[in-house]
């Protein structure tokens, strides 16, 4: 395979010579630029500094602001239908209040919730590092940019970036009068509402103020009244900037938000039964369902968020500016969890009275972060640079308690109480906390020698970087942890130094086609599992990743095509594995009935490589046709489980270890189209987005041997394609003032279309799945001035 990919590689460079009509990544299809002009030009700051996208030699995917508009994009969340292949977004297991994040396959996590764990893709929001995967479901502010760096970014963005970057950009005060407020309605009880005011300079003072909220009812009803329902939510937020420009060449930018985002579990279904027998009112549900089967006690995950930057930007000499970025930010996350409501309702014997069910997971969460980070960015003739210095600290604290909510009142399993339990009456069943310090340098510099007529850029770059993680579990599977004999507090004290190295050699074709050759290194920081009776540090997994791409506009910049092929090593991958815990005490093997979790290091080398492929043409004034596909393949090493299976016999084979949340293939389309009617706008938007399916869990249920016929195999989750829309009737006057009202009709899943996304298998219990969302659709107004 690998061979395949090398002489895709050359392919592709040898593409680019014969037709300079190519490109290095994929920007998600955009809108032209009406009015003849060709596509639009986007710029990124992915170099630390404002470039055009399409001379930019990365990998970058770009959602503008108007692309999250057409696709009615909330939250981060509803990235996960697909919009750049490459990227996947996917709620942790049943919760909306924690995102797993990935791109190119690289940065899954099994808990999202580990407060000594960390995610390989990092979210930045203008600048600051977004530590914990809870809190990225808030609502969005004011986007400029939403942009995708794939590969490691090990080099300017470090720690946490094996996988890639994604650069949140919100657009800054203009000193300028502006107001933009919109309103609008959809099903599902949804409603939603923005205010974003740009109010004048007054003595060099700009100030912006952003306001958002959104609701949307549930989508599967509980049956027990006064309960909240399944996939819920009410999001809240401001923003508020002001820009101070205290000099012609010095800036101070100060920014603060508030976030408040309630949101209910997602409904596990059970779709097939298993060998046990089943409970009368643990029916099966092949489609996906508008109410429960069984009402279950149930409240919203309350998460609030508040966060302040400061950032500083003086432009020393003309070629030369100096920067820091000062941040703090809290996160409280709490987590009510009773999704599978139907879990407990089978048994081998068909008698359920007093059969308790349907666990209810709670989880209280709370974060602090406070990062800093220097930069100076300049060049001289021939030379650009960017060196920096950067440190970051939180403090994180969890704890965590499950318990049956309901229990069966006759044998059939037909009827059951609900009992309204308090969670202050129930035991915690694990607890930790943890600081994390991480310190790091880097520094970036592109030549460009003016004998190859300036255009050949050979870039290197450089970042060494410092983690500790000092932590304490203090409470596992509701007691004091017992490890190797002893009892008491597990302690984590670990540090890891780290290097990551980038070369990048580019060359322009033409002005408007670009070739590429990077290799590049990131890694995911080691830590500890707080589900683990022994809270073992392990160490940090890493990619180094080998690309070719090449980057292309053509047919007077009305067509663009962007291509890249890569192939890596991925190593020390963090492998979580569930089982019962065994210990020596006093020279004897004991064997706990207490669940655990350890994570460990696979051993050897997995390998990644893949493909990806975007195009858009503007063949016409007014129309944009986009096509992009990613191609994902990510083989982990097969791996020994730590733990004996239900016998207590050991298995020394080696499990297969499958990449969750990672399709094979993956393909969106987008068709825009704008007319010039009399008096307004038609805006017509259709994207369709495809996968083929995702492993929810990294490893077989039960495994023996390769072939075994006593093996349960890991089900796969089932292909999508989801189709949304927008039509809007744009810029309309109101008298004669410059206000524009703009009226649109959305829709997401246009035509309903349901899929497993996850699928869990357990060869007693039978198969249970997540369903996609179904459709939603509504209308909003906006009006600016």
């Amino acid at each position: 395979m690998t061979r395949s990919i090398l002489i895709a590689a050359c392919s592709v460079l040898a593409l680019a010579v014969a037709t300079p009509a190519m490109a290095d990544e994929i920007t998600p299809a955009v809108p032209a630029a009406m009015g003849g002009d060709g596509l639009e030009t986007i710029v990124v700051t992915a170099q630390k500094r404002r470039e055009n996208l399409q001379t930019t030699p990365i990998s970058i995917s770009v959602l503008t602001a108007t692309a999250l508009e057409q696709r009615h994009v909330t939250s981060l969340v509803d990235l996960g239908d697909g919009a750049i292949p490459s990227l996947k977004v996917a709620p942790f297991y049943s919760r909306n209040s924690a995102l797993i994040v990935n791109i190119r396959g690289v940065g899954v996590l099994g808990d999202s919730n580990q407060p000594a764990r960390d995610q390989g893709v990092g979210v930045y929001v203008d600048g600051v590092y977004m530590g914990r995967a809870q809190g990225l479901g808030t609502a969005l502010y004011d986007i400029e940019n939403v942009e995708v760096l794939k590969g490691p970014q090990g080099t300017l963005f470090g720690r946490n970036t094996e996988g890639g970057a994604v650069n949140i950009t919100t657009r800054r005060p203009t000193g300028q009068f502006h107001l933009s407020t919109t309103v609008g309605y959809g099903n599902f009880g949804a409603y939603k509402g923005e205010l974003h005011l740009d109010l004048p300079e007054y003595h060099g003072v700009a100030l912006k103020i952003d306001a958002v909220a959104a609701h949307r009812d549930p989508m599967v009803l509980n049956p027990l009244n006064g309960a909240a329902g399944f996939n819920q939510y009410d999001k809240r937020g401001a923003h508020i900037e002001a820009l101070w420009h205290a000099a012609p060449n010095f800036t101070a930018d100060y920014a603060m938000d508030v976030s408040y985002d309630a949101s209910t579990s997602l409904y596990l279904q059970l779709v097939a039964p298993g060998s046990l027998r089943q409970a009368a009112a643990g029916t099966i549900q092949t489609e996906r369902a508008r109410v429960a089967n069984v009402g279950v006690a149930q409240q919203p995950s309350i998460g609030k968020t508040f966060g302040q930057r400061l950032t500083l930007d003086w432009q020393v000499a003309q070629n030369l500016t100096l920067k820091s970025i000062t941040a703090y930010r809290d996160l409280t996350q709490s987590q009510f969890d009773n999704g599978s409501a139907a879990s407990g309702m089978s048994n081998a014997t068909g008698v359920f009275t007093g059969v308790a069910f349907a666990r209810n997971s709670l989880a209280a969460f709370r974060q602090n972060q406070v990062s800093q980070e220097f930069q100076a960015i300049g060049e001289i003739p021939q030379l650009k640079f960017v060196g920096g210095a950067m440190w970051y600290q939180e403090r994180v604290q969890d704890n965590a308690q499950a318990y049956n909510t309901n229990a069966f009142t006759d044998a059939a399993g037909s009827a059951y109480v609900v009992n309204n339990i308090d969670p202050a009456t129930q035991r915690i069943d694990r607890a930790s906390h943890v600081v994390t310090t991480s310190a790091g340098l880097y520094g970036q510099a592109t030549f460009t020698p003016a004998y190859f007529h300036d255009q050949l850029h050979l870039t290197g770059g450089l970042r060494w970087t410092r983690d500790m993680k000092h932590g304490q579990l203090f409470i596992v599977n509701g007691a004091t942890p017992v490890a190797f004999g002893v009892t008491g507090p597990r302690n984590l004290d670990a540090a890891w130094s780290r290097i990551d190295p980038m070369v990048n050699l580019a060359y322009d074709l033409t002005r408007d086609n670009h070739v590429y050759v990077k290799w590049s290194t990131g890694y995911r920081s080691g830590g500890a599992n707080s589900r683990s009776l022994t809270y073992s540090a392990f160490n940090p997994e890493s990619v180094s990743i080998f690309e070719i791409g090449t980057k292309n506009e053509f047919w007077n910049r009305r067509a663009r095509l962007n291509l890249s092929v890569y192939a890596g090593a991925y190593k020390n991958i963090q492998v979580d594995f569930f089982g019962l815990y065994e210990t020596f005490v006093g020279g004897v093997l004991t064997r706990s009935t207490r669940t655990t979790t350890e994570t460990i290091n696979a051993p050897g080398t997995g390998a990644l490589r893949g493909a990806e492929a975007e195009f858009a043409i503007n063949p016409v004034d007014g129309l944009t046709l986009g096509l992009s596909y990613a191609y994902t393949y990510v083989r982990i090493p097969s791996t020994v489980n730590p733990f004996p299976n239900s016998s207590g016999v050991y298995n020394t084979n080696p499990v297969p270890i499958y990449q969750a949340y990672t399709p094979r293939h993956s393909a969106s389309g987008t068709i825009d189209y704008e007319a010039q009617m009399s008096g307004y706008k038609l805006r017509l938007h259709l994207d369709g987005n495809f996968d083929s399916g995702f492993y929810g869990n990294n490893y077989d249920p039960v495994y023996y041997a390769p072939g075994d016929a006593r093996n349960v195999y890991q089900p796969k989750g089932d292909k999508a394609f989801v189709v949304n829309g927008r039509l809007a009737f744009a810029d309309i006057g109101l008298g004669r003032s410059d206000a524009r009202l703009t009226a649109a009709l959305w829709v997401r899943n246009m035509f309903n279309e349901q899929h497993l996304f996850y699928k869990s298998l357990s060869a007693t219990s039978g198969t249970s799945g997540f369903f996609n969302d179904p459709r939603t659709f509504g209308g909003e107004i906006n009006i600016k001035f």
